[in-house]
Formats: structure tokens, C-alpha cells, sequence
């Protein structure tokens, strides 16, 4: 009896993790937190917003690993060039993106799109081949693809808002402040000529329905 207590203890503390878990320090028995066992997504209450819930995640962790690889190929051809640090400096922001999809995503074991491997490669050619055009090249894509990020997450905010904001809170601040900062980028992009590029216009409604067109399969697939 003891011992099945004990393994079904075992097992509990497995489930809700280290971080919620102290020992007596008298009996050295485990003891349960009253600290919730979630940081930003709440345990779902049904299927239904389970499946929502898991659709925002895939999602937004394959935009951002995309956003990634994107900046990944404009460093590959700018990176020693003055504009470098620059790219860099945006690359770097993406990769804290990135990682905070990438925990919140195995704290939730929502599994990722299939179509990762796609990105990846799609990602990196689209950066390479735009930063090739120069300067200007580069930071019209950057505008294109940060104007489709915050206005998705846009989307998302107005969508969890009418939903319950309550409940969302900590999802709502993260994604809030990834859409800051990809409007950040936007604005970068513009105020370091990206409509000085001939053709700028064409190339952002092709990048933007490229954009488009993986944001609904990433939900999905």
C-alpha cells in the first residue's frame, strides 16, 4: 500500500514538473505548490480549445523559425558588408522568438508542422536571394515578412481578446510584445531604403502572398 502511494507520488511529480515541487523539510515528503502548473498557456478545457490553442502555437513557432531562416540567408550574403550588424541585430531578436515558441511549445507537447523542413530551406532562399539585390533587396523582404507577422499576430490578439482575455493573459503579453518587435523591424526595413528597391511593391505583395499561403498550412498541417 505504502509503496503503491509512493510510485503514484512518483509518477504525479513527473507530470507537474521540479518547479512546483518541495520537500518537508521535517519528513522529507514531497509537497505540492500552490503555484500554477502552466507559465503561459492554460491547461485546455475541452478538445475544441485544445485544438485552438495548438493551432496558435504551430503556427507562431513555424513564423518565427521561418523569420529565422530568412535572416539566416541575408546574413550568408551581407554579413561582412555594412549592413551586417544590422540583419544581426534583427537576427537576434528572432532567435529569443524562436525560443520562447520552442519551450512554451514542449511545455505543451504541441508538435510542430510537418512542413518545418520546407521552411527551412524556403527561409534561407528567400533571404539569399532578396539580400543578392543589395541593401535595399534585403530590407524589402524584411518589410514584406514583418508587415505579414504583426498583422497575423494582430489577428491573434483581437481573436483571444473577443475569446477570454482574462485566461490568455501571459500568451496575449508574449504575443504582443513579438508584434512589437516585428513592427520594429518593419519600420527598419522602410527607414533603410526598402522602397528605393525597383519593383519594391511587386516583390512585397509576392513575398506577402507567399506569407499568406504558409501561415494557412502551418495552422493546419
Amino acid at each position: 500500500m505504502q509503496r503503491a502511494a509512493h510510485t503514484a507520488l512518483h509518477d504525479w511529480s513527473r507530470v507537474v514538473g521540479p518547479a512546483l515541487i518541495r520537500q518537508c523539510s521535517k519528513c522529507r515528503a514531497p509537497l505540492l505548490l500552490s503555484a500554477r502548473a502552466y507559465s503561459v498557456i492554460p491547461p485546455p478545457r475541452d478538445a475544441e480549445e485544445r485544438e485552438m490553442l495548438h493551432r496558435v502555437l504551430r503556427v507562431d513557432h513555424a513564423g518565427e523559425y521561418g523569420a529565422n531562416r530568412i535572416y539566416a540567408g541575408q546574413m550568408a550574403v551581407l554579413g561582412r558588408s555594412r549592413t551586417g550588424p544590422l540583419i544581426q541585430e534583427m537576427w537576434d531578436q528572432e532567435k529569443k522568438h524562436l525560443a520562447k515558441f520552442n519551450e512554451i511549445m514542449a511545455e505543451n507537447r504541441v508538435r510542430p508542422t510537418a512542413l518545418l523542413p520546407l521552411w527551412n530551406v524556403a527561409g534561407f532562399v528567400l533571404g539569399a536571394s532578396t539580400a543578392l539585390l543589395g541593401k535595399e533587396g534585403a530590407m524589402a523582404c524584411t518589410v514584406a515578412v514583418e508587415e505579414s507577422i504583426s498583422e497575423h499576430y494582430n489577428s491573434q490578439i483581437r481573436a483571444l481578446m473577443e475569446e477570454d482575455p482574462d485566461r490568455y493573459t501571459e500568451l496575449l503579453k508574449v504575443i504582443k510584445e513579438f508584434r512589437d518587435d516585428e513592427l520594429e523591424h518593419h519600420d527598419t526595413g522602410l527607414e533603410h531604403d526598402a522602397e528605393s528597391l525597383p519593383g519594391f511593391w511587386l516583390l512585397k505583395n509576392a513575398i506577402q502572398l507567399g506569407c499568406k499561403a504558409a501561415i494557412y498550412v502551418s495552422q493546419r498541417v
